[in-house]
């Protein structure tokens, strides 16, 4: 069964809502990015507080979840699930830090599916990595953090 891992949120002030889920929530900051995002985790599940950013075909902006990702078993067989349920595979991100990578999907009213890892997330039990997952793992572990 899948399991969420990840929650992106788009923020007006992203520090500010990464503070608020450090003093509030007890959750710790993992990374800030490059881009302004700020990754968090509760030890089981990564919360990315992602910038304010046009939305996809020019729609402005919008605060709130932006999508939401899972970590599966068996990634190829859930990527089949997706697309056989009418979802279409619209991007991959592979970031390069440990374990970091997810494949987009857009389902139903156009909510944004993610299945992979990202940085600060419990692994599941059965887990069956992809060539491409075992390949940024193995990149990522050779990286110095």
């Amino acid at each position: 069964m899948a399991k969420i891992r990840h929650i992106a949120y788009r923020a007006a002030d992203v520090d500010a809502m990464a503070k608020f889920f450090v003093d509030a929530m007890g959750m710790t900051i993992m990374q800030k990015r490059k881009n302004s995002a700020v990754d968090l985790t509760d030890g089981t599940t990564n919360i990315t507080v992602l910038p304010l950013v046009p939305g996809r075909n020019g729609e402005p902006p919008r605060q709130g979840v932006d999508h939401i990702g899972f970590t599966v078993e068996n990634e190829a067989e859930a990527c089949r699930l997706l697309e056989a349920a009418g979802a279409r595979k619209i991007g991959k991100i592979e970031l390069g830090s440990q374990v970091h990578y997810e494949v987009k999907y857009q389902g139903p009213e156009g909510i944004v599916v993610d299945v992979g890892h990202w940085l600060g997330t419990a692994p599941i039990a059965g887990e069956k990595l992809t060539e491409t997952s075992s390949q940024t793992i193995s990149k990522s572990a050779q990286t110095p953090t």
